[in-house]
């Protein structure tokens, strides 16, 4: 298990940011289970490593 203490974690808003994409975008998401997050009250929080990882996924040419 990783340490939690060396973990950052984002809000959907920085995650929208770096991603270029909408909130609701990354609230998909995470509701899929293809972003794995914490949720803190009303609120989730995304580790930077999942993004990182999502990011750098290879995209399927679907065309």
């Amino acid at each position: 298990m990783p340490d939690l203490a060396d973990t950052r974690f984002l809000t959907v808003a920085e995650v929208a940011e770096i991603m270029r994409v909408s909130k609701m975008t990354v609230y998909r998401l995470v509701h899929a289970g293809e972003l794995p997050a914490v949720r803190f009250g009303r609120s989730y929080r995304v580790p930077q490593s999942a993004v990182d990882e999502l990011v750098q996924r290879p995209v399927a040419d679907v065309g």
